[in-house]
């Protein structure tokens, strides 16, 4: 028997039982969608669920395959560690509630089934993350954060003391809509506080926002250096006040997505 037939035929095992298992875990993600995420995202994706109407910054509509959160390159499609972790944390400040109450199975179940919402997941791969590691070199270099936070521009929209608040802040827009650049001083952040969240949020960008990739603006040392600085404008070591989408957000779960631990 030659060599590659088994090779071929554990190939053809593997793929078959890939197969498999996203033909078994659409129903079951469908559902969990239907009965955790639909009410504001809407029954088809399209971020016009009933209660969509009462937030500020609307949800997603998942059919554009557009992710704001990821570790892949700007413009690309998130890995599902991406999806997970937006799922499990939420997005602190948004609407965006923190879905830990799903199972490890529920949430790979749901994950499979937003990949049907979108044909971007059919037509392109998911490229490789990016490395996140930081350099040892960089305590020396923090008092240049200051000069490179005004060099990358952050202050025309989140103003210079990271509020929010800059000149720009008024007329941005996301998907149309009026939208706000984050109050770097106030914590959670929607990525992740650590250094190593805000690097690859300044690193990668944030899709479908006026938040851009700085790779092309900054070198790999300049990146770490705001992050860090980024890092150190929180206000205080508590969590911040709730906004008003935080409030509904939270409001619509207990009223609708009743709590599930296990």
């Amino acid at each position: 028997m030659s060599l590659r037939l088994p090779y071929l035929l554990l190939s053809i095992f593997a793929l078959t039982f890939s197969l498999c298992f996203a033909g078994d875990a659409l129903p079951q993600g469908k559902a969990v969608f239907e009965a955790q995420c639909a009410v504001c995202h809407g029954i088809n994706g399209d971020g016009q669920g009933p209660e969509a109407q009462r937030f500020f910054t609307r949800p997603a509509d998942l059919r554009r395959g557009i992710f704001k959160f990821r570790s892949t390159p700007s413009g690309s499609l998130p890995a599902d560690l991406d999806l997970e972790r937006t799922i499990r944390r939420g997005l602190p400040g948004s609407g965006m509630t923190a879905q830990d109450h799903l199972s490890d199975t529920e949430v790979r179940e749901v994950i499979a089934y937003l990949k049907t919402l979108s044909p971007r997941w059919t037509d392109e791969a998911v490229p490789v993350p990016i490395t996140v590691v930081r350099p040892s070199n960089l305590d020396s270099l923090k008092t240049k954060g200051v000069d490179l936070f005004k060099k990358a521009g952050c202050p025309e929209c989140h103003g210079q003391s990271g509020r929010g608040d800059g000149p720009s802040a008024v007329s941005l827009t996301s998907g149309g809509r009026p939208t706000r650049p984050a109050d770097l001083t106030r914590r959670p952040l929607k990525g992740g506080d650590q250094p190593e969240d805000i690097y690859r949020a300044l690193a990668v960008g944030i899709d479908g926002t006026p938040m851009p990739s700085y790779r092309d603006a900054l070198d790999e040392q300049e990146i770490w250096v705001l992050a860090l600085y980024v890092a150190g404008l929180a206000k205080t070591s508590r969590a911040s006040p709730l906004t008003d989408d935080e409030r509904i957000g939270r409001e619509i779960e207990a009223k609708h997505q009743p709590v599930r631990r296990r």
